[in-house]
């Protein structure tokens, strides 16, 4: 059991990662998208330098930017001494050793804290939480769920997976979720029931391998699009 934790952490990944994760074309790019459950990633940060519209969400953007970055900072030293504990659980591609890690997702904060206030100011940063969500139906042309759906299959139940995925394509046309592990590095047991009830909905779904992995065989996202 490589990590064990007691709740949802912010912990951020980089625009590149975002990239690999959910397979991002120049088409996904053009388009509208949610990042839903952000946290200190630098994504929204990266991708409004490009030109990118996203809009990001969690609850965590409640909390003034200091608040945030102690957040993350306390959980940092249990995080990566858990990695560190279990280094044969993760792919070392990406990162040369747990101590990168850490270096690359502090780096990725700082990236998200010096946008933040303007972020803010722009409507970009949305304090909000699944399962229910303050957007118009259709406000997106793709949502991205990054290492909350799945990863914490212990912490959030079926029934929260399910109306999150309901309502994450209520506002936008296609879905896209990764990994879909849970912090043990199995397959979280709700996917199997989940994809029995999206074939009863007006829904393509699709499990499929991207060019991104760091936790061992997590290389997978969910992908549903709306029919039209």
């Amino acid at each position: 059991m490589p990590i064990a934790l007691k709740e949802v952490i912010p912990w951020g990944r980089s625009f590149d990662e975002y990239r690999r994760m959910f397979e991002l074309s120049s088409h996904d790019l053009s388009g509208r998208i949610l990042g839903c459950g952000d946290g200190p990633a630098s994504f929204n940060a990266e991708a409004n330098e490009r030109g990118i519209r996203v809009v990001s969400c969690d609850p965590i953007y409640m909390f003034p930017g200091r608040a945030i970055e102690q957040r993350v900072n306390e959980c940092y030293e249990d995080l990566i001494a858990q990695v560190k504990a279990h280094p044969n659980g993760f792919i070392w591609s990406d990162f040369r050793d747990p101590e990168d890690l850490g270096r690359c997702r502090l780096r990725a904060m700082r990236r998200f804290l010096a946008d933040l206030p303007m972020g803010r100011r722009k409507g970009r940063y949305v304090a909000a939480a699944l399962p229910k969500l303050p957007f118009a139906t259709d406000s997106f042309d793709l949502a991205l769920v990054s290492h909350l759906l799945f990863l914490y299959s212990e912490h959030l139940d079926l029934e929260f997976h399910w109306e999150s995925l309901k309502e994450l394509l209520r506002v936008s046309r296609e879905l896209r979720v990764f990994p879909l592990l849970t912090l043990r590095q199995d397959r979280s047991t709700h996917l199997a029931v989940l994809l029995d009830r999206c074939t009863a909905m007006p829904w393509d779904v699709q499990i499929k391998s991207v060019p991104y992995e760091f936790q061992r065989g997590g290389n997978e996202m969910l992908r549903i699009r709306r029919r039209s």
